[in-house]
């Protein structure tokens, strides 16, 4: 690990000045994925810059038909939430899957959705409930926000305070885990928005990160059974490959765990 200097803002507008005076530092929320990277040498921040303090970026609150969660809410607080587990169990559980407690101990919603691992399971869950992403500037649609592999639409110095998940009519997820790091080999929301949309989201096992597979939508808008998406393929070619799982493995899973996540929506 590279030499870098540590610093602790307690508000929005220092932690933005802080981020002005070391253009090559990192913003630091729960840091499940900079720091692994820090240790390996493949990042190297001149600072650290921890949101962990910043005032305004915790709780979870429902309003209206949305559920509103703090940027820095730890993944164990979100998994454990009486607000979330009524308003959309589904999602409750998910954030109960990722990684161990630990992880869900130190990790948040803030630092895995600016992040946009390619194995992340908040990132199946916000695009396939049609979420939108707040940060200090603005507002982004989750369907404009994932642009990539750890890419997405956040411009340089940007904090993402809060995420607004509408409350969908069912939900259900699945995924096929590591069983070392407890990512997603291949993980696959299905949802059915309020407005009866259907929408079918994958993680881990897409070459450039989180996507929707269409065609598994447009079959469940007709009949939402794990029936309907029977025989239809999905394209090796978009699949990522590695020493885990090859293509063809995992556009095998995306199969399975899409029936299996429509069997499970509630």
């Amino acid at each position: 690990m590279y030499a870098f200097e540590y610093l602790k803002p307690k508000t929005i507008d220092e932690a933005k000045a802080l981020f002005a005076d070391n253009p090559d530092g990192k913003f630091l929320s729960g840091g499940h994925t900079l720091l692994p990277a820090m240790k390996l040498r493949l990042a190297g921040p001149s600072a650290l810059i921890d949101l962990g303090a910043v005032d305004g970026m915790r709780g979870i609150e429902r309003k209206g038909d949305v559920v509103v969660i703090g940027a820095g809410m730890k993944h164990g607080e979100v998994a454990e939430s009486d607000v979330l587990k009524a308003a959309i169990p589904a999602l409750a559980a998910i954030v109960g899957t990722i990684g161990d407690p630990a992880v869900r101990h130190r990790g948040t919603i803030g630092g895995s959705i600016a992040n946009n691992d390619p194995s992340a399971d908040y990132a199946a869950a916000a695009l396939a409930l049609g979420a939108t992403i707040v940060t200090d500037s603005r507002r982004i649609a989750a369907d404009e926000y994932f642009t990539g592999l750890f890419s997405t639409a956040l411009e340089e110095g940007e904090i993402v305070t809060a995420v607004e998940f509408p409350i969908p009519k069912r939900m259900g997820y699945q995924k096929f885990r590591n069983p070392a790091s407890r990512y997603a080999l291949c993980g696959v929301c299905v949802a059915e928005t309020a407005s009866g949309e259907v929408r079918v989201t994958v993680v881990g096992a897409g070459a450039d990160g989180v996507f929707r597979v269409t065609e598994f939508e447009a079959a469940l808008a007709r009949e939402f059974s794990a029936k309907a998406i029977e025989g239809i393929a999905v394209d090796e070619g978009g699949m990522a490959s590695d020493i885990h799982a090859d293509q063809e493995y995992r556009a095998h899973l995306v199969v399975v765990m899409a029936k299996r996540a429509v069997a499970a929506a509630k």
